[in-house]
């Protein structure tokens, strides 16, 4: 099989892409380079099935030599699981570093909106088989998001047992709501989902907290 060739995104790949990033630390140059690989890419999924884009039509977009793509990435999928991190990351953690002040434990009115702006990459994950696998990241990035904003709102009385199961769920909930949302043509604002989700999580999380 060639580097062209790969089988659906395989999960286990995240721990090993993890541990790559915490060894990188890209310069300017370095991360021009993968945006313009990961942009290529995001672009041409919108155009054709991922499992039809060759490494060389992603090149050609992005306008960068195949040594250089292969010093980053392995192959194309994992350039296609880097592109889900990044931007999983960059949104489970938002709330976290604007130090929101404020009820709400993820940014579910942004994070709705730019998915409903980019239907066609949604299109794309689920046509290729991997949206599962995008909401099985998803949920792991969420929780760890949500746990860290129960943590600073001070939440008491819950064991670290606890917090994580609950975060997890929340997390869950709010792919589910994501799913529901799209599937119904995206009728609601992403704001009244927001307030939706906050309202269904914090009917469940105030029996159990104590808010500083």
């Amino acid at each position: 099989m060639s580097k062209n060739e790969r089988s659906p995104l395989p999960i286990g790949l995240t721990e090993q892409r993890r541990n790559d990033k915490q060894r990188r630390k890209p310069d300017l140059r370095i991360r021009r380079t993968r945006s313009l690989l990961s942009n290529a890419l995001v672009v041409l999924m919108q155009e054709k099935s991922i499992d039809k884009i060759t490494v060389q039509e992603v090149l050609d977009r992005a306008t960068v030599g195949r040594s250089t793509f292969y010093l980053h990435y392995r192959d194309k999928d994992d350039l296609f699981l880097c592109v889900l991190e990044d931007g999983l990351e960059m949104w489970s953690t938002a709330l976290v570093r604007m130090q929101e002040k404020s009820y709400r434990v993820a940014p579910v009115a942004e994070f709705l909106m730019h998915v409903g702006d980019a239907k066609k990459l949604y299109r794309a994950l689920v046509d290729s088989g991997r949206i599962h696998a995008f909401f099985e990241l998803a949920q792991g990035y969420f929780a760890r998001g949500i746990a860290r904003r129960l943590k600073d709102m001070g939440l008491k009385n819950l064991v670290q047992s606890e917090l994580d199961a609950r975060s997890h769920a929340l997390a869950g909930n709010l792919l589910s709501l994501l799913k529901w949302w799209l599937d119904r043509g995206a009728r609601e604002s992403p704001k009244a989902m927001d307030e939706l989700f906050h309202r269904m999580a914090w009917n469940g999380l105030q029996s159990k907290s104590k808010l500083r």
